[in-house]
């Protein structure tokens, strides 16, 4: 479990039709993970939507819906 302090390091974003929707910072990666999930329902449905989750850490994106093809 992550500390109040801990910095923020998941990164998530939902864009749509190309321009960013909603943006979210988590300390912990597993609640990063589980909101990705749940926005990918909750806004899946908007026109061109795009989920992204990255450890801004490392700088790597550790996963996005859709996959890219």
């Amino acid at each position: 479990m992550s500390s109040p302090d801990a910095p923020e390091r998941f990164h998530l974003t939902l864009t749509a039709a190309g321009r960013r929707v909603l943006t979210g910072w988590w300390p912990d990666e597993a609640v990063a993970r589980r909101k990705f999930t749940r926005w990918i329902g909750e806004y899946g449905s908007m026109p061109d939507a795009r989920v992204t989750l990255v450890d801004e850490e490392t700088g790597a994106t550790l996963t996005e819906w859709p996959d890219e093809e």
